[in-house]
């Protein structure tokens, strides 16, 4: 009788052992409960989505609310304080009625942005003037430009994009873009395009599949390649602003962005650039300089 006493002693002080050790391993890794929610930029939103489903899965009791609005959106509500992160295309500094004092600028990526074309126009590269007379409706037919007998329907993103700025700037250099039907959704400028004969946009690389063709300018492809080359000129930094310098989860999660894991999977993954691996950087004026300038 006293031997099973001592058993049942036994089995509960190792119930209790494992209990406590759960308990301990369970702690390691769970922040307070707290949440943080980023705005902005679609061009950003699929990266900041795939870690932050990452990240939560890692530590419990931590929630990240990751919202698009585009770039304008971003940067106006991190200024007001609003949210915790800002996602942006574009440097505070470019924005009309942004006051960036107080802003610290995270550069988290780069990206590039192509146009895209439904596969059916039959055309795979454009002049740069070709692109510029098509985006400013003086050109109106891919027949025009040596593609099908087939009107051409225009799909901008909305006044507010950063998507919309660095393709103006930098592929129709800084002509713009003709009156047309305007998204503020990449995703849906994605579907519109290759549900519709004859549309053209443009897109950040990550979503460019293959439902959608991209097109080269001047005979040079839009590829990861030639960004980092400087070759491909059409691409912009991703941006996280913060409103001051990051505290708690929103230091920890643009931390956990730079990790190794983070950068050589989800970045490749999803077709973003780490900023160390340019051989050019960008000023928030567009001037272009040697190194990747981190």
């Amino acid at each position: 009788m006293r031997r099973k006493t001592i058993i049942k002693w036994l089995i509960f002080l190792i119930i209790v052992a494992a209990g406590f050790s759960a308990y301990a391993f369970r702690n390691k890794n769970t922040t307070s409960n707290e949440s943080i929610t980023a705005v902005g930029s679609t061009a950003l939103q699929p990266l900041v989505e795939a870690a932050s489903e990452e990240y939560t899965g890692r530590y419990s009791g931590v929630f990240i609310n990751v919202q698009g609005g585009g770039s304008g959106t971003g940067l106006s509500q991190i200024a007001s304080g609003a949210v915790n992160m800002g996602d942006s295309d574009l440097f505070a500094q470019e924005k009309a009625g942004i006051n960036p004092t107080g802003l610290i600028d995270h550069k988290i990526a780069v990206v590039g942005v192509a146009p895209v074309v439904n596969p059916k126009v039959g055309i795979t590269n454009l002049s740069s003037k070709q692109l510029i007379d098509i985006f400013t409706k003086k050109v109106t037919n891919w027949q025009q430009v040596g593609g099908k007998n087939i009107p051409i329907t225009l799909i901008n993103r909305t006044q507010g994009s950063g998507t919309r700025v660095t393709f103006e700037d930098f592929a129709l250099h800084k002509k713009q873009s003709a009156v047309a039907q305007e998204q503020d959704s990449s995703g849906t400028v994605r579907q519109i395009v290759s549900t519709t004969p004859g549309a053209v946009s443009y897109l950040a690389f990550g979503y460019v599949n293959n439902k959608v063709l991209p097109i080269s300018i001047d005979g040079v492809k839009p590829t990861v390649k030639n960004v980092i080359s400087n070759k491909w000129k059409v691409w912009s930094y991703e941006h996280i602003y913060t409103r001051g310098k990051p505290t708690g989860l929103t230091a920890k999660f643009l931390k956990y962005l730079e990790t190794p894991n983070i950068q050589k999977t989800l970045f490749n993954q999803l077709g973003y650039i780490t900023v160390k691996d340019m051989d050019y950087h960008r000023d928030w004026q567009g001037q272009v300089f040697k190194g990747s300038g981190v």
